[in-house]
């Protein structure tokens, strides 16, 4: 049996918007519960309780780690202000980014998961639907870089 260019085609492109760069998904407010959403991608009741379900099973974990890195970042601020030891301030830093690490490859496992309910088609038109967000509305900030 010979295959067409788009049978082909078709598990290539479903391959790159898995693996593709994870955007798309983090618009600051529940999206799939927001009726213009559901409505502009198509969602099934099915699908937006099953992606509020990947959310509610997550949040607590993230909000856990998020009062241990705000703990740790006191911590952390404490030591500098009191001018600890290096070694001291180097290991507390080390403590900090471990959780914060921790956090963002939670946060990023999240959003796969919720992704991954979404049909080829509806992971196109998020991320269409995420682009014009963050012109209409800014990026989201990701923290203070400044130095």
């Amino acid at each position: 049996m010979r295959l067409t260019w788009a049978c082909r085609l078709l598990p290539a492109v479903f391959v790159l918007a898995l693996v593709a760069p994870i955007h798309g998904q983090s618009f600051g407010f529940p999206w799939w519960r927001d009726a213009q959403f559901q409505k502009d991608l198509s969602l099934t009741t099915e699908q937006t309780s099953r992606i509020d379900g990947v959310f509610q099973s997550a949040i607590p974990n993230l909000r856990h780690k998020k009062e241990e890195l705000d703990q740790q970042e006191a911590e952390l601020s404490r030591l500098i202000a009191v001018n600890a030891d290096e070694l001291v301030v180097t290991r507390q830093v080390d403590k900090v980014e471990a959780i914060r690490g921790s956090m963002n490859k939670m946060r990023t496992l999240m959003l796969l998961h919720m992704r991954q309910l979404l049909n080829p088609d509806q992971v196109i038109r998020l991320n269409k639907l995420h682009d014009q967000w963050e012109k209409d509305h800014g990026k989201p900030p990701r923290g203070d870089n400044t130095v």
